[in-house]
Formats: structure tokens, C-alpha cells, sequence
């Protein structure tokens, strides 16, 4: 990171702390903080398909997870929010790593038909085990947390300062996880695998710590998100979720930092700058990642993001032409 990105991020870190202060309404202070949230679960998404190339259309499932194991916690048995938050990283880590050990032998379209069928199946168990999730009623009146006696609320900006504490430690871990042997370990399994087991990389166990690392860093959003809240059901984390998720990581750009934080900001809080096509906002958003698809095939911010826009350019050959790359036009 070179001096011009450091004074950046302090700029919009400075900028981010002192928003408060001009006076938000709750309804800003909820949607800003829903913005952290998804920013954490992209970033956690982006080690899976950022880094490792890996497509996952269930990552919901893990932040229902997340949020279950942490406002059951603390209904059961009235324990403090990093006490709950650190279960539900270790609870979600954990089920990651044991869906990895069959799956990761898989790639492409085959993964991502598996980690959506895990999604469907998490919801169902959600559904049916009332006796601990209490069904299609959900996790009601979940409590706030509380540190040395003041209680993280809207009204006090105190769950908007912790979602943003959380972003900061999520993207500082991304970006040593980025600069370390396994984040570069990760892009060169994306880049060419074959050759990367031929150097002596042990495929499996890489892709198993990467999505067990990325699951945990979303069960963490999902403690964030119930608390938040305040309630969770079943159709808080259904498919639209998952991708929502996908489309920030393929909008901000695959593999960029400050894409996802970019991507997320935008995503988030289109519907609510436009809610007159709220109810159309997945189409909105398919119709975006067509855009990006053909102008901007790796997102706003990812790979080659200095390169400026540029527009398809379709040349006429004629009969028997010779084109740029030595292959003659015709038949």
C-alpha cells in the first residue's frame, strides 16, 4: 500500500466516524450500518471467489448460522455480545470446514449447484427445528449489546461504531491475508491449478482453510446482522440473499478491498435512494452485472481497475482479408 491508499483510507475512516455527528435518523444510522454488515459478508465472500476463484451461491447459509448461534447464546443464556459473536465465528468456521472436506474436490458450475442446495437445506432445518430455533416465528426481542453498562442502540450510535469496527478489523485481516503466503497461495491456484499442485501446493487443503476462514468471517456479520435487528427468521437469509452478496462481489470487482466496500455501499442503498423499483431491485441488478460483464469484466475495482472503460469494438472483415492476428476473414 503506498502513501496516496493510506491517506485515502484514513480519509474515509475520518469521514465514516464523524457521519454521526451531522445528525443521522435512526432509519440512516440502520441502513449505514446494514451497508457495514454487507461489506464484512463480501469481504468474507471475496476469499472464495476473490481469491480462489470459486463460485458459492449458498453463502447465506453460513450468515444464518452466525446469527443463530449468537442470538440463541444470548436468549439461552443471557451472554455478552463478543462472548456470542466468538462462538458463532467458531460454530460457523467449523461447518464450513466440515461442508469443505466432501465439496472443495469440486469446482465451477458442480460447487456452486452444491453450496445452494446447502443453502435450501440450512433454511429447512431452520423451518423445522422448532424446538431450538423456534420455527417460522423466529428469534424474537434479541438484546443489545453492552459494554461496561452502555447499551449499543440506534439512538446512541453504538451498533453503527460496532458495525464499523467490525469492517475495519475484517478489512485489515483481508488485507494480511491478502500480503501472506496463503493469499498467494490462493491466486495461484486461481490462476492455473494444474500447475500449481505440479510445484507441490496441496489443492484441498488450501481451498479447506479458505472457506473455512471465509465462512467464519461471515458468521461474524451474521452475530452483527441479529443484534442488529433485534429479530431473525428463516427468510432473512434465503437465496436473494446469497446473491446479493455475489452481485457486490462481482460488481465491486473480484479480488479488491476496497471493491467490495465500494460495491456494497452502492447495492445496499440503491433500493433505498430508489424505492420506487425496490420490488424490482434483482432485476436492477442482473441488468447491471450484464453491463459490467461487457464493459468491465472485472468489476469496478478489480483486476485491471486503472485501465480506463472501453467499449466493445466490432470490426468487418471482408472476404479473403487478412485480420491484425494473421487469420484471413471469409469462409
Amino acid at each position: 500500500m503506498d502513501k496516496r491508499d493510506k491517506i485515502i483510507w484514513l480519509v474515509v475512516l475520518v469521514a465514516l466516524i464523524a457521519l454521526p455527528a451531522v445528525g443521522l435518523s435512526r432509519y440512516l444510522q440502520r441502513v449505514s450500518s446494514l451497508i457495514f454488515v454487507y461489506m464484512i459478508l463480501a469481504l468474507s465472500l471475496n476469499i472464495i471467489t476473490g481469491y480462489m476463484g470459486q463460485i458459492s451461491l449458498g453463502h447465506a447459509a453460513f450468515y444464518a448460522i452466525g446469527a443463530y448461534t449468537s442470538s440463541l447464546l444470548s436468549e439461552h443464556f443471557g451472554w455478552n455480545f463478543l462472548l456470542t459473536c466468538l462462538c458463532a465465528i467458531i460454530m460457523t468456521g467449523f461447518i464450513g470446514w466440515l461442508f469443505s472436506i466432501p465439496t472443495m474436490k469440486l469446482s465451477g458450475t458442480y460447487l456452486a449447484i452444491i453450496t445452494m442446495g446447502f443453502g435450501e437445506i440450512i433454511k429447512v432445518v431452520i423451518v423445522n427445528w422448532e424446538s431450538l430455533t423456534h420455527g417460522t416465528y423466529g428469534v424474537q426481542r434479541i438484546a443489545k449489546p453492552e459494554f461496561f453498562g452502555i447499551e449499543m442502540k440506534t439512538t446512541n450510535n453504538g451498533m453503527y461504531y460496532l458495525c464499523l469496527i467490525f469492517v475495519v478489523l475484517t478489512v485489515l485481516f483481508c488485507m494480511a491475508l491478502e500480503r501472506s503466503k496463503l493469499g498467494r497461495t490462493l491466486r495461484a491456484i486461481k490462476d492455473d491449478p494444474l500447475a500449481s499442485s505440479l510445484m507441490g501446493i496441496e489443492l484441498g487443503h488450501y481451498k479447506r482453510l479458505a472457506f473455512t476462514i471465509s465462512t467464519a468471517i461471515a458468521g461474524a456479520a451474521g452475530a452483527l446482522y441479529a443484534h442488529l435487528s433485534g429479530y431473525v427468521d428463516a427468510n432473512s437469509f434465503n437465496s436473494d440473499v446469497s446473491m446479493m452478496i455475489l452481485s457486490i462481489v462481482i460488481f465491486g470487482g473480484m479480488g479488491s478491498i476496497k471493491g467490495m466496500l465500494l460495491g456494497a455501499g452502492i447495492l445496499v442503498s440503491f433500493p433505498e435512494v430508489f424505492r420506487f423499483v425496490a420490488e424490482y431491485r434483482f432485476v436492477v441488478y442482473g441488468l447491471i452485472l450484464i453491463v459490467m460483464m461487457v464493459f468491465r469484466t472485472n468489476g469496478l475495482l478489480g483486476g485491471n481497475s486503472k485501465r480506463p472503460y472501453t467499449f466493445p469494438r466490432f470490426v468487418k472483415v471482408k472476404e479473403g482479408e487478412v485480420k491484425p492476428d494473421g487469420a484471413a476473414g471469409g469462409k
